[in-house]
């Protein structure tokens, strides 16, 4: 049976676990070694089952303990030739990452233990930014976290999706009348920042298909942003889509604690 959870999911840090019994993989290292090994014990979830680390940007929250991964699991770590180019020059990553870096090819699908996995590119203000379809066992998981604006290739990839995991980052008021200065309140708005909770809904209207069971929202601001906020307005969109109440499961991932282990 297929596991997900989440470790962590906001700018405090950003680290998600898809697998088996057998095999799995890791989604960005944002979270520390001693934190994963604990939340790992606490699901009964062996460590080992990890096959290795994809990494969608190089922004600290996504990889500020990468090194750590690398130097104590030795996993090797896959992602785009650009993003681990940024990779061997980062501060954090630099010294340890040369044995355990794989490039795949953008937009190309690639096996790894069984599990075939392809990036897409999506707007964000790092050096490059990608999402993951990753399909295992029969089921496929789409991630699209820190993404500015959607695009057409961000709607191909969700809508093949039985479970996506989806940025809703902040709620416009919240965000305008906040304390966050101008230039950050543009950073954040202006298509290659974040996604609003309005945004998404409006995707999820695009998104849903006969095939889609599980909804998680992503990357929750802190200050600009609720729980019942993003779901509110992911719940109305697809009411509105006329999707059946309780055909696809709707749930907000925790910012800074582990969510429930999901069975998918």
């Amino acid at each position: 049976m297929l596991r997900f959870f989440s470790l962590s999911s906001g700018s405090c840090g950003n680290c998600y676990y898809l697998g088996t019994e057998s095999h799995g993989v890791l989604i960005d290292a944002g979270v520390s070694l001693k934190r994963l090994m604990k939340e790992f014990r606490d699901n009964s979830i062996d460590v080992n089952t990890i096959y290795g680390v994809l990494v969608t940007h190089t922004h600290l929250d996504h990889i500020k303990f990468l090194g750590t991964f690398c130097k104590r699991l030795h996993k090797p770590v896959y992602t785009t030739r650009t993003i681990g180019d940024a990779l061997s020059r980062h501060s954090f990553t630099s010294s340890v990452i040369g044995p355990y870096r794989n490039d795949i090819p953008d937009g190309e699908a690639v096996s790894l233990d069984g599990i075939t996995v392809r990036s897409f590119e999506v707007p964000h203000d790092a050096v490059q930014t990608v999402g993951y379809s990753i399909e295992i066992d029969g089921h496929r998981f789409v991630i699209v976290t820190d993404i500015g604006r959607i695009t057409d290739e961000v709607l191909a990839y969700a809508s093949q999706a039985g479970t996506l995991v989806i940025e809703s980052n902040y709620d416009m008021d919240m965000l305008m009348s906040g304390p966050y200065t101008y230039d950050l309140k543009m950073r954040i708005i202006q298509g290659s920042g974040h996604l609003s909770n309005d945004q998404c809904a409006s995707a999820l209207k695009r998104i849903c298909h006969p095939g889609l069971k599980n909804i998680f929202l992503c990357h929750l601001s802190e200050n600009n942003n609720t729980p019942e906020l993003a779901h509110r307005a992911s719940s109305a969109a697809l009411e509105e889509a006329g999707i059946p109440g309780g055909s696809i499961q709707l749930r907000c991932l925790p910012r800074a604690c582990p969510s429930p282990v999901f069975f998918l």
